[in-house]
């Protein structure tokens, strides 16, 4: 039997009572664009998907193998020393539950009644006894790392977005996160079946307090059966899916009304 690939169960209805999950990554998809967060809960037409990132999630999960064999053991991991952070990979009954996808670390906010969740990287504890959210990434540019481009304000919320659900997951967590930055080099003579990569350890100071209004606003948002406005690009200006969608339509209509046949023009009669 076919199907309509535009619907899914937990499609977002007006004024429903069960809770309604929003990921991590929906938080940032409102924060980018109301209009695309909307017709994504509301109607499922959802962007479309970039290739997955498989060598980055390779790199991922051999970040994590590392630092598990120094948390077993109880000890700050070399690029711990070496970039002076007082902490240890944290030991966390739940740390295997809050890695997974679809799962992660959880809660529900009550005054919107929605279930926020998003799987972090790495955990780590200070000296305080706080908890430090950690997360993994990869590149492979000129130059060094860092997290200060405009469109890297991403990182930002995604760091502090996990900050938050640990909080309501009742961990006293540190503001200060770090993002494990790797970088490969695109100088080297060849490939040789090899990249050799450079890490650090990027601090940053999280601030979750857009959180709770932003999560009030997207709530206003889904409820609303108007479309909402259409969000910024990462470098400025409108939408880039927005925009290429209505550029799109704007060049299919034109199209289809060039097609249509034309209606002959009525010839005038003289009656003498």
């Amino acid at each position: 039997m076919a199907t309509n690939s535009y619907y899914r169960r937990n499609d977002y209805v007006p004024g429903q009572k069960t809770p309604y999950k929003v990921s991590r990554s929906k938080i940032e998809l409102f924060m980018q664009c109301p209009r695309c967060f909307w017709l994504d809960a509301r109607l499922h037409i959802v962007r479309p998907s970039s290739p997955p990132f498989n060598i980055n999630k390779a790199i991922d999960e051999l970040f994590k193998k590392e630092f598990d064999s120094y948390r077993l053991k109880g000890q700050p991991h070399p690029l711990m020393v070496e970039f002076s952070v007082d902490a240890i990979p944290m030991k966390h009954d739940k740390l295997v539950d809050w890695r997974q996808n679809f799962t992660g670390v959880a809660t529900v906010h009550q005054p919107t009644n929605l279930w926020v969740y998003g799987a972090i990287d790495d955990l780590w504890i200070n000296s305080k006894g706080e908890a430090v959210v950690v997360d993994y990434k990869a590149t492979a540019k000129d130059g060094d790392v860092g997290i200060n481009s405009d469109w890297q304000i991403s990182y930002k919320r995604q760091l502090e977005v996990y900050q938050w659900l640990l909080r309501n997951n009742d961990l006293i967590v540190s503001n200060i996160g770090y993002f494990v930055y790797t970088n490969g080099n695109i100088n080297a003579d060849g490939f040789f079946n090899k990249v050799e990569f450079k890490t650090k350890l990027i601090p940053y100071e999280g601030d979750d307090s857009w959180i709770e209004p932003t999560l009030h606003k997207m709530k206003t948002c889904l409820e609303d059966n108007n479309m909402p406005p259409v969000g910024e690009a990462a470098m400025g200006g409108d939408c880039d899916f927005c925009t290429y969608a209505r550029q799109r339509t704007e060049l299919t209509l034109a199209a289809l009304d060039n097609k249509r046949p034309k209606s002959k023009a009525k010839k005038s009669v003289i009656v003498s």
